[in-house]
């Protein structure tokens, strides 16, 4: 094992002191042991984030899919690169070796030229999650392309808006994509997409799912047509170490989605170096991340992070629920899985279930556990390390952003003492830091604050796609020298931290700041709760007060005035008299992203009272939801 990855808590401290020292040092010793470059850097790091201006490897050449893939080709070319397991049952995985990956990448490659893409083009990238996914993000990066993916659940407006935001020239969809029983009509939402977009010259359509699609002459052309013949040689274009990699979207709470801009060597330097520290990964290992190659996770962590480590790593199509609610487990028992990393509303989600479902499937190849996308709740954590876990399991907390890269704080596995819901410990390199509202940093170990980074690291997103001004006022404005995460968080005297929500979820009720994932944390312990999201709204007399929208299990039946009753005691206990909401709605579901993150901002409009301007609401998991929160909430009066 690399002397860079921690073999146990005494050496995670040593590899951070060493950062945080000297992290020039470090991080070129890592990239230059690691790694494949076409010509060494001048100099490690330049930055200024007043700016903010950072350079990684300034100098270095390199390109990042022979590090994912040339390089293993003498010893681990028959090994499986990609796992794929299909939507279906039916259909048979394919295990798909680093020897396949490698012709596969370069014929996609070679298929992009033939269409005119050339280095610096920007290809949007519209699929499901399928094997030419894969090929089609790495055939990207082989050409020195920038691949914009848009996760194929987004409305024609949403990709409309991406795609002319990047200039995109050329977009890779297919028919349709499957997820469960529905197929998705990807190519029919391209078409409307495109009616709003110039710059399209080329879209190369994949068959899936043999869904019935019209093809624009001069435009269209059939994905098996254009790389019938390609040639699966393609040399790897030669890409200046801050050259663009990619581009990815996160949305914002106001006006258009931010184009988050990573580039190639320090993004692949923190991809490689976060998984195998995290995770632990050793050789043979089959590893499992849950998310679509649509968000950052994705990008990460099924792909970049796993095949530059020369893992194995899991590519699944289909949904949690289908065909039956124990598909997770089913398909940890028939690949083996070791490591496996999902979102804490899968895990609520799936806690619901009967957990006989859970226990007809042998996971005991599990040793490690991890989540992502949002703090876990307590009861959630529980019920992840008794029943899947079996209590062997180290659970995996990672708290980062598409902004970051890759995982900033969190257990490393096996080696960090795990506290539930605590993210716990930064990873070398990373130094983050708690202001308080008056701009001031937290000098004392325990307190809490806005939670910002001190310090460049390498896999820092570099700007917003043409808009380097709202980077700087989003990110390097409110604390100047220092990235501001947009999170609040709480340290305790070890300096673990807890992350408590986004800044704007902590609502001042009388003058008390009142973290909102606590506040549900509490909520969540009900019985017969599944889920929460808390609130604030403006009130007369407090300044705010606190709304908690809650969803309960199927099988739950309550007294609605004692349900009431028992929650308010619960967050009283648990949090204190002060967070205890004015309002609690039921509702049978919250609005949700499609990554599963729910949309608080929405909530907070309808905690006020607003009953329009919730922005596009299509592009949710569960648009409908919205309505019927708006319905009820006009019939039930605050809590007594």
């Amino acid at each position: 094992m690399s002397s860079y990855i921690a073999s146990d808590f005494h050496h995670y401290r040593q590899l951070y002191k060493q950062s945080i020292e000297d992290p020039e040092t470090f991080w070129g010793d890592f990239a230059s042991s690691e790694f494949t470059w076409h010509k060494p850097w001048d100099s490690v790091l330049d930055a200024d984030l007043d700016k903010p201006d950072i350079s990684w490897f300034s100098g270095a050449t390199l390109n990042i899919t022979e590090n994912c893939i040339d390089r293993h080709l003498n010893d681990k070319g028959d090994q499986t690169a990609i796992l794929f397991e299909p939507n279906s049952i039916e259909e048979q995985a394919q295990h798909i070796s680093y020897r396949q990956l490698a012709t596969e990448v370069n014929k996609t490659a070679n298929m992009l030229l033939s269409l005119g893409v050339k280095k610096g083009d920007r290809v949007c990238i519209y699929m499901p999650m399928v094997p030419e996914l894969a090929y089609a993000v790495l055939a990207c990066a082989r050409i020195g392309a920038v691949h914009s993916v848009v996760f194929a659940g987004f409305s024609s407006k949403s990709l409309a808006d991406r795609i002319n935001d990047a200039s995109c020239n050329v977009v890779l969809t297919a028919d349709g994509g499957f997820r469960g029983t529905k197929v998705t009509q990807l190519k029919s939402i391209v078409d409307d997409a495109l009616t709003q977009c110039t710059s399209v010259n080329n879209v190369v359509v994949l068959q899936r799912t043999n869904s019935k699609v019209t093809m624009q002459e001069d435009r269209d052309v059939w994905w098996h047509e254009a790389i019938d013949g390609q040639s699966d040689v393609c040399p790897a274009e030669e890409m200046d170490a801050e050259d663009m990699l990619f581009i990815l979207y996160t949305s914002g709470s106001t006006g258009k989605p931010k184009g988050m801009v990573h580039t190639c060597a320090g993004y692949m330097v923190y991809a490689n170096f976060t998984f195998r520290n995290v995770f632990q990964y050793k050789p043979g290992d089959v590893y499992w991340c849950t998310a679509d190659i649509g968000w950052i996770t994705g990008h990460s962590y099924i792909l970049y992070g796993p095949l530059s480590a020369g893992a194995t790593t899991v590519m699944f199509e289909g949904i949690p629920s289908y065909p039956d609610t124990n598909r997770f487990w089913q398909v940890v028992e028939k690949h083996q899985v070791n490591i496996f990393y999902t979102a804490p509303t899968a895990i609520r989600s799936l806690a619901l279930c009967d957990i006989s479902l859970v226990n007809q499937s042998d996971l005991s190849s599990l040793k490690t556990l991890g989540t992502v996308g949002e703090p876990i709740n307590l009861e959630a954590w529980d019920w992840y390390n008794l029943h899947i876990g079996k209590e062997q399991c180290p659970i995996v907390d990672t708290w980062w952003q598409t902004e970051t890269g890759g995982i900033m704080i969190s257990p490393l596995s096996g080696i960090t003492k795990t506290i539930p819901t605590f993210a716990t410990l930064p990873l070398p390199g990373i130094q983050p830091c708690l202001m308080n509202e008056d701009g001031n940093e937290v000098l004392e170990m325990e307190g809490e604050g806005r939670l910002c980074i001190r310090h460049a690291w390498p896999g820092m997103a570099r700007t917003i796609y043409g808009d380097h001004q709202r980077f700087k006022d989003t990110y390097y404005t409110t604390f100047p020298g220092k990235y501001f995460t947009g999170d609040g968080a709480k340290r305790d005297k070890e300096g673990n931290y807890r992350i408590t929500g986004r800044v704007d979820d902590v609502v001042i009720v009388s003058g008390h700041n009142l973290g909102t994932a606590e506040i549900e944390n509490a909520i969540n312990q009900h019985q017969s709760v599944v889920e929460s999201a808390v609130v604030g709204y403006p009130h007369d007399i407090k300044g705010n007060a606190i709304c908690a929208f809650v969803t309960l299990s199927p099988d739950a039946v309550v007294d609605q005035d004692d349900f009431r009753s028992e929650l308010l005691d619960l967050v009283a206990s648990m949090v204190g008299p002060i967070s205890k909401p004015e309002r609690i709605q039921i509702c049978t579901g919250l609005p949700k992203t499609r990554s599963g993150k729910i949309m608080r901002r929405i909530l907070r409009k309808i905690a006020a009272g607003e009953t329009a301007n919730f922005g596009d609401i299509s592009t949710l998991l569960n648009p409908e939801s919205v309505n019927e929160i708006l319905q009820v909430a006009g019939q039930q009066s605050p809590t007594r």
